[in-house]
C-alpha cells in the first residue's frame, strides 16, 4: 500500500471510531461500545450480619478472594476487548452454606441495558442475587442460591 493509502485507512478507522452512534449506542441495531469504560459491582445485601465470600475473574484476569463485610462491596473497571468477548464471571458464597456462581458481564444488548451502558451492579440478598436493572428502576431477581458448599472455586469455570 502507498502511503497515500495509509492516511487514508487511517483517517476512515478514526472517522468511525469518532462516531456518535459507535461510542453512545442505545439501540440493539448498534455497534457494541468499544469504548466505554465498564464497572462492576458486587454488593453483600444479605442480612443477618453475614459475610460474603467473593471470587471473580475473567478468562485474562484473576481479580482475588474478597470476603466482604455486610453492606460493602467490591468493584472493578475495564474495557471491552476488540472481539466483543470479554466475559467475567463470579462464584459467591454466604456463610450460611449456600453458594452461587454467575456471569458477571458479556456482551449482552440486554444487559447493557440494565447496566445504564457503564455500571452492572450485582447484589446479593437473602433470596439469591440480583442485578440492579437501572432502565427499569428495580433490583431484578437474577440466581438461586444453591444448597452446600462447592468442592473448587474452579469448578464455575464453565459458565
Amino acid at each position: 500500500m502507498s502511503r497515500l493509502s495509509n492516511i487514508h485507512v487511517l483517517v476512515l478507522a478514526f472517522a468511525i471510531a469518532m462516531s456518535p452512534s459507535l461510542c453512545f449506542p442505545s439501540t440493539k441495531g448498534e455497534v457494541f461500545p468499544v469504548f466505554t469504560k465498564w464497572h462492576v459491582y458486587v454488593v453483600n445485601g444479605v442480612g443477618n450480619q453475614e459475610s460474603l465470600f467473593v471470587h471473580c475473574k475473567s478468562k485474562d484476569n484473576d481479580l482475588g478472594i474478597q470476603n466482604l463485610s455486610p453492606g460493602t462491596n467490591t468493584t472493578w473497571g475495564f474495557r471491552t476487548n476488540f472481539f466483543h468477548s470479554t466475559l467475567f464471571w463470579c462464584y459467591l458464597r454466604k456463610s450460611s452454606a449456600q453458594h452461587a456462581a454467575l456471569k458477571v458481564f458479556w456482551q449482552d444488548i440486554y444487559l447493557f441495558e440494565k447496566c445504564n451502558w457503564k455500571n452492572c451492579i450485582w447484589i446479593a440478598k437473602d433470596d439469591g442475587i440480583y442485578i440492579k436493572d437501572f432502565a427499569n428502576f428495580r433490583d431484578e431477581f437474577s440466581k438461586k442460591w444453591e444448597e452446600g458448599w462447592i468442592k473448587t472455586q474452579d469448578s464455575y469455570r464453565s459458565l
